[in-house]
């Protein structure tokens, strides 16, 4: 097993929107080749995902999914009324991929990146180092210690 690190804007997607979806959800919208490139060839069913909301007032880890279907071509590339249509997108040589997330847990509190920058174990994380990503390798280590502080009460 893998493990993940996905931000999300909470106005847009939140774990809270994650949490109410009867089954998985499409994590679309990724328009980043690095990001791309780890959903289309690294991430694996199964594989967990801790939920980071960035781009708001609180922002952190604020519970954890689970990949529901590994990485497949975006459908949304294709669908010219679609926001994330790309003209450049071929059916043959798709350019974007998305997955889908189930929600596993919310956490009691949100874990900041203040917190996070804080604890000598998180200080290698990619969010510490290349916080811009959107889509992140997070270590077994990294997952478990922020999945506790977000468990403590």
């Amino acid at each position: 097993m893998n493990y993940w690190l996905l931000k999300t804007e909470p106005e847009e997607f939140s774990i809270d929107d994650l949490q109410n979806k009867a089954g998985a959800e499409i994590w679309e919208g990724i328009r980043n080749y690095q990001a791309r490139n780890i959903i289309r060839d690294q991430i694996e069913l199964n594989d967990r995902v801790l939920i980071y909301h960035s781009s708001c007032k609180n922002v952190g880890v604020a519970g954890v999914g689970e990949i529901s279907k590994a990485g497949y071509p975006c459908p949304y590339q294709f669908e010219k009324s679609h926001k994330y249509f790309d003209p450049k997108a071929e059916s043959g040589s798709p350019r974007w991929y998305v997955m889908d997330v189930k929600f596993v847990e919310k956490f009691s509190s949100l874990v900041s990146l203040k917190q996070i920058k804080q604890e000598s174990i998180l200080k290698d994380m990619v969010l510490v180092k290349q916080g811009r990503l959107s889509v992140q390798p997070v270590t077994k280590d990294e997952f478990e210690k922020i999945c506790s502080l977000g468990r403590s009460d």
